[in-house]
């Protein structure tokens, strides 16, 4: 992707290396070492004090050791993950560009049609966040919140697609990223907040049902981006949509379920088949029609 010396969104925040609130890890030994001095002799009124000013800090603030580090809060364990500063700050500015670009795109669609688009914030998280939607790890993966209309992501997923998923590329970061923004698409018209008000009233099945078609709905958004990016900018580089279509194929749900678990179980699906999730973004990226991406309304996923 041809991305180098262009506009970078400055709707992107860097969390990097902050513990994102809560309790965990370290700081879930460090507080039960601190409930065994604070008790021992007894409990008291100011004891019981002290222990919910503690935890108070752990839950606002994160572990205050981290404070004392000299990697601005990265654990030992957590480097491990982490790429070298260079690699990073290439790789950070790499998804502004792309940030900007579904800026850019999205504007003008929504002004196409007569409306505002609204801009999301991009989170950049190591190791684990506190979003609106409530906590959250690396292990976790890219994530669209509607509640604070954000999109998080851990860099170290570059290297989960091309070691994990075999899907390498700069193409396929920027897909993942366009997926997430389609999910903040789907909050601005509507679409999300009526398929989570339908979970009550359905089957576990039938809402799976409902996530693949939002699911795939973001793939096909994420090719209209595409798409218009190069009307827009050229951005597109040989071999750039093979990249984005071995990310969406790695990440379907059969494939996933096959390699984790050894069989596919069709009706816990929630994101798509590998080749749904293909076929959508394909469709969206040879379109540019975000009109086409109706998929709640056709047989035929």
């Amino acid at each position: 992707m041809k991305w180098q010396g262009r506009r970078g969104s400055k709707n992107v925040r860097d969390q990097r290396g902050k513990t994102g609130g809560g309790i965990g890890g370290g700081g879930g030994n460090l507080i039960m070492a601190l409930l065994s001095m604070v008790f021992r002799g007894g409990i008291t009124k100011t004891k019981i004090i002290l222990v919910l000013v503690v935890f108070g800090i752990f839950y606002f603030v994160g572990n205050p050791l981290d404070l004392l580090s000299p990697s601005s809060g990265i654990s030992p364990n957590q480097a491990q993950y982490d790429q070298p500063a260079v690699e990073k700050d290439e790789l950070y500015q790499f998804v502004e560009v792309v940030v900007a670009d579904t800026e850019d795109v999205w504007n003008k669609l929504f002004s196409e049609h007569g409306a505002d688009y609204r801009e999301p914030q991009l989170i950049v998280f190591n190791r684990a966040i506190r979003s609106g939607c409530g906590g959250a790890s690396s292990a976790t993966g890219p994530f669209y919140c509607p509640a604070d209309q954000s999109v998080y992501i851990d860099l170290s997923f570059y290297q989960d697609l091309s070691n994990r998923f075999g899907a390498p590329g700069d193409f396929a970061m920027a897909y993942v990223v366009a997926h997430e923004i389609g999910h903040h698409v789907q909050h601005l018209m509507g679409t999300t907040d009526k398929v989570h008000s339908a979970r009550g009233s359905l089957s576990e099945e039938d809402y799976n049902k409902l996530s693949v078609r939002l699911e795939l709905q973001a793939d096909f958004y994420a090719g209209v981006w595409a798409h218009h990016a190069q009307e827009m900018f050229n951005i597109l580089e040989d071999g750039d949509i093979d990249e984005a279509l071995r990310a969406a194929n790695a990440i379907g749900d059969d494939k996933l379920q096959k390699q984790t678990q050894g069989q596919v179980t069709p009706d816990s699906f929630t994101h798509g088949t590998s080749e749904q999730r293909v076929r959508w973004f394909r469709k969206g990226f040879e379109s540019g029609d975000m009109t086409q991406g109706d998929t709640f309304n056709t047989n035929s996923l």
